[in-house]
This record gives structure tokens, C-alpha cells and sequence, in this order.
């Protein structure tokens, strides 16, 4: 009863989740009125560029492309981000069947980094007063200067890539190569001014109002905006983003998946216990979410999953410690390549690495001097339990008589007299008597 009531809760809370992770839009502008009023849609960006935000920008794309909006607007706000989900991002943009606005907004809002080049690669870039763009310069997952050899490399590649987008755009190119290279920033107005970006707009209804007829360049054709007087639905973002942009991080999903892993193993060596299998579950299930965002490398997953399948083994064949050594290198290289990519925001960090090898090696190396010590302790039942016990003749022995011994009493034999309340030692046991020698 008690096992149908624990799969019932979870079931009920999957469901939930489930339920909570539908997106959905809000009407935010304007009458609900769609027979006579052009659709436009918006999305809020207020954070860093991460793969649980290119996951609901695309959704977004896609949900205005199915209901044939008018435009999509993002209206931004952010210190930054991944560089490869910056290219995720710009690349969904540039196939859109429906033109996106970038919108750094609101007063007070900058558009950094990631953000900046998103915004000089839109369909149409648009600023708020009072806010700034640019500081593009690539660096480490931490903040950290990446190496000379690396960084130009890098940004290089960058460079190249924003200028082709950004000269199509009709924007200025050198300047957003300035911001790669030297880290170059502007307020809305000094952008305005070099032409990196098309507008400045106090709000959403007053941007949608300066567009309105701007024709822009699609795969599709020209595209006419018509966005006067539209109706604006915000496409909130759900839980299913928030849980996703928690647990999107390389290094939470690595984690979650040794804990869920290790509650996994511990409920099948010891069934019943109930609660490392639950939490393990829910650790596996939030790392197989994050994982269907992130860039992940099979081969390294894969050298994981042997990891753990050689420390179970360890476990159950004798091998002198050679399959705990194959398995503490096996998840160790597994750790190190379960990400791709160049970027080390998008790999799991060392400091990450050491201690979680660490801990798992050490719990099932614990948990393997336990069977060690397990096979090498008398056994304390049957007969192997009696040999080499010593007890108390209760009385005379010689050829037969009786003896107190393990907590029982036993029929005793012996080659040589015992006398009564002398200390033996059992020898041999013979069904149910036993031979003893004097102590």
C-alpha cells in the first residue's frame, strides 16, 4: 500500500511539473481583437545569454511563425552570455519567417556582450533612452582573460561572423567589429548616431509605432512591417524556463546527474529505503532535461555510464582494485569531454570535476573495504561459526559430555581427558556434536 501511495505522489508531482512547464502568451497591449488588429509578440530578456534562454527565444520564434504575427520583439536587458548560444540565437533570427525587433529596454537596461551582438544582428535594432550597448570582447567562462593563441582565434572568428550579418543589415560593421576587438561601448544615442542601431523608442507601443512600414529583407522576400495600433501578447516565460535556466549550467547538470546516479545505486543495494531513490530520480530527470539544451558529447556520457558500471562490478568481482582504477579514469575523462565545445562556460570546471570524482570514488571505494572486510570476518553462524570457538566444559569429558559454547550447548568429544569446568577449543563439528582440545 505504502509503494502505491509513494508512486502516486509521484506521478502527481511529474504531472505538475509537466502541467507548469506550458508556456503561455499574456495580452499585454491593446483589445483582444485579432480579426481587425495585426499580432505582435514579445519576449523579455533579463539575464544572461544561456541555453535555457535560446531554448524560449526559438520556441518564441516558432510560436510567432505558427500564428503569423506581424514581428516578434525581445526586449533585452543583459550583462551577456555564451558565445555559442549567441550564435544559436542569431542564427534562429536570421530564418525567421517573421521579422525580429531587438529592443534594449527599458530606461536603464544595456544590451552587453552577447547581448550587443544579438542586437546589431536583428531584423530591426531598437534602444531605450538611457541605455548602452556594446563591450563585446570575448573571455573565459568565469570572466577570465582566455589565452593570446585562443582569444585570437576567437575573435576572429567573431569578427568575421558579425560583420557579414551586420553589413547585410545595412548597419555599421567597423563599429561592431570595435566592439569584439576593443571592447567598445555607446549610449543609445551615440549608437543611433554611428548607425549601429535603426531607432531609439521610449516604449514598446511607440517602437511598434516607429516601425510600422519598414520593409525588411527575409529568405522569404520583403516583408512590410505592419505593426501600428497592434495588439502585443507577451509570451511569459514558464517554469519549464525557469527550472531549465537553473539547471541549463554545465556544471549543475554534471552534478545532478552523479547525485541522481548515486541515489539510483544506493536505493538498488538497498531496497526500500525510498528516499535515494526518489531524489535520485528527480536528480536524473532535472539533468536529462538540461541535457536536451546543452551541447553534450555521447563518448563522454558513455565513458560515465562505464564508470559506474566497473565500480559496481568492483563490488561483486575480484580484481585487486584494477576495475576501481579503470573506473575512477573512465569518469574522470568522461567528466572532462561530456561537453563540447570550445568555450569553457559550456564545459564542466575543474573545480567541479576534482571533488565530485573524488566523493563517488571514495564512496564506492568505502563501500568496497566493507565487502573486503566483510569476506575476511569469521563467519559467526553454522558451523564455520563454531570452529575455533572456545567454551566451558560443564562436564567431565573424555569420549563424550557436554560443553557450554557460543551461547549453546553442545555433545563434546576429546582424544584426552577434560575435566569438569576446564576452558576448550572446538576443533571440528560432526553434525551435532563437536570435538574439542583443551585451552
Amino acid at each position: 500500500m505504502n509503494q502505491k501511495r509513494i508512486l502516486i505522489y509521484i506521478f502527481l508531482i511529474v504531472a505538475g511539473l509537466g502541467w507548469s512547464l506550458l508556456d503561455g502568451p499574456a495580452l499585454l497591449y491593446g483589445e483582444q481583437d485579432t480579426a481587425s488588429k495585426p499580432l505582435v509578440y514579445l519576449l523579455d530578456v533579463d539575464g544572461s545569454i544561456n541555453p535555457a534562454l535560446a531554448d524560449y527565444i526559438m520556441k518564441g520564434i516558432e510560436k510567432a511563425e505558427t500564428d503569423k504575427a506581424a514581428a516578434l520583439v525581445i526586449r533585452m536587458d543583459t550583462p551577456g552570455g555564451v558565445l555559442t548560444t549567441t550564435k544559436t540565437i542569431i542564427k534562429s533570427m536570421i530564418n525567421s519567417t517573421v521579422p525580429v525587433v531587438v529592443y534594449v529596454g527599458p530606461t536603464g537596461s544595456s544590451a552587453a556582450s552577447a547581448g550587443a551582438m544579438i542586437t546589431v544582428c536583428a531584423d530591426v535594432a531598437a534602444m531605450a533612452p538611457g541605455t548602452n550597448i556594446g563591450a563585446a570582447h570575448p573571455v573565459g567562462g568565469g570572466g577570465e582573460e582566455i589565452s593570446k593563441t585562443m582569444s585570437e582565434k576567437v575573435i576572429n572568428d567573431i569578427t568575421a561572423y558579425i560583420r557579414g550579418i551586420v553589413t547585410e543589415k545595412g548597419r555599421n560593421a567597423e563599429w561592431a567589429e570595435k566592439t569584439i576587438r576593443e571592447s567598445v561601448s555607446a549610449t543609445a544615442r551615440e549608437a543611433l548616431d554611428l548607425k549601429a542601431i535603426d531607432l531609439i523608442a521610449d516604449s514598446v507601443p511607440e517602437l511598434l509605432e516607429k516601425i510600422d512600414g519598414r520593409v525588411i529583407k527575409k529568405k522569404i522576400g520583403d516583408v512590410t512591417l505592419k505593426t501600428k495600433n497592434a495588439q502585443v501578447e507577451r509570451i511569459k516565460p514558464g517554469f519549464r524556463f525557469r527550472i531549465l535556466d537553473a539547471v541549463a549550467n554545465p556544471n549543475v547538470a554534471y552534478i545532478l546527474m552523479m547525485l541522481g546516479t548515486l541515489g539510483l545505486i544506493m536505493e538498488m543495494y538497498h531496497p526500500g529505503m525510498i528516499f535515494p531513490g526518489v531524489v535520485g530520480a528527480i536528480c536524473l530527470l532535472l539533468a536529462l532535461f538540461a541535457l536536451q539544451v546543452l551541447p553534450v558529447n555521447y563518448v563522454g556520457f558513455m565513458l560515465i555510464v562505464l564508470s559506474i558500471v566497473l565500480f559496481i562490478l568492483e563490488l561483486k568481482v575480484t580484481s585487486f582494485g584494477l576495475l576501481a582504477i579503470g573506473a575512477i579514469i573512465s569518469l574522470t575523462l568522461g567528466s572532462i569531454m561530456l561537453f563540447e565545445g570550445g568555450e569553457t562556460a559550456m564545459r564542466v570546471s575543474w573545480s567541479v570535476i576534482v571533488p565530485t570524482v573524488a566523493i563517488i570514488s571514495s564512496f564506492f571505494i568505502f563501500a568496497l573495504g566493507l565487502v573486503v572486510r566483510a569476506w575476511r570476518k569469521k563467519p559467526r553462524t553454522g558451523e564455520q561459526g563454531l570452529m575455533g570457538e572456545v567454551g566451558v566444559a560443564i562436564t567431565d569429558i573424555h569420549d563424550t559430555g557436554k560443553i557450554a559454547v557460543h551461547g549453546e550447548y553442545w555433545n563434546a568429544r576429546s582424544a584426552s581427558l577434560v575435566p569438569k569446568g576446564e576452558r576448550v577449543r572446538v576443533i571440528r563439528v560432526d553434525k551435532l556434536s563437536v570435538f574439542v582440545i583443551r585451552e
